[in-house]
């Protein structure tokens, strides 16, 4: 019986567009859809338990992402994911970045190990030190006598719509490609305030 190839998408809400991830789907024989954090293990989210039970049924050919921090918000449960992957010579194929795990004769390809995991440490790092300047502002802001409360009911439109927007969608993409937010103002025309805002908001969902 011919296996499955899967593609798998996944946004952090139900406001977020799946359509770029989905800009192939044509080529799979199943499309799997989470809407939900990347905080959350990739085999405890809805979409990815289905995911389990059809490689537990052994009906995977292979499995494709859009990017690498669709599978898992850091290192180690990326690399988890991958080495399950490896042990039951499934390939998965990272679109965006045009690597797969596995060699057509289904030996782990070396190369895009190297490269998934370098990315991989790049993109946790970029997370931590975005993590970092949030507190650190925070801090500041308490040191100067303002309190921070967070964001006061009314005053600002909710983060999701906010996030919703094409320009702030498109940082988004930017922001995981690692450009700098000068970079990213003059590709978008967004104001660099507003770039920090997108980064701090892509932390919490």
């Amino acid at each position: 019986m011919k296996k499955l190839s899967i593609l798998y998408v996944r946004t952090s809400s139900i406001d977020q567009n799946l359509d770029r991830q989905r800009v192939q789907e044509g080529n799979f024989d199943k499309v799997i859809e989470d809407k939900i954090s990347g905080a959350v293990a990739l085999f405890e989210r809805p979409g990815g338990k289905e995911l389990f039970k059809l490689i537990s049924m052994d009906l995977v050919g292979s499995v494709s992402f859009w990017q690498i921090d669709r599978c898992g918000r850091d290192l180690k449960g990326i690399v988890d994911f991958l080495h399950f992957m490896v042990e039951r010579k499934i390939p998965v194929h990272f679109i965006e970045q045009g690597l797969s795990t596995l060699n057509q004769d289904g030996t782990e390809n070396p190369i895009s190990k190297m490269c998934i995991a370098m990315m991989s440490v790049i993109a946790e790092m970029n997370r931590n030190m975005i993590k970092s300047a949030q507190k650190e502002g925070i801090e500041l802001a308490k040191l100067k006598g303002n309190v921070f409360l967070g964001r006061k009911h009314g005053t600002s439109e909710d983060p999701l719509k906010f996030l919703s927007k094409s320009k702030n969608r498109r940082a988004m993409e930017l922001l995981k490609k690692n450009y700098k937010s000068v970079e990213i103002s003059k590709i978008t025309g967004l104001h660099i305030n507003t770039i920090t805002k997108v980064k701090k908001l892509m932390l919490v969902m």
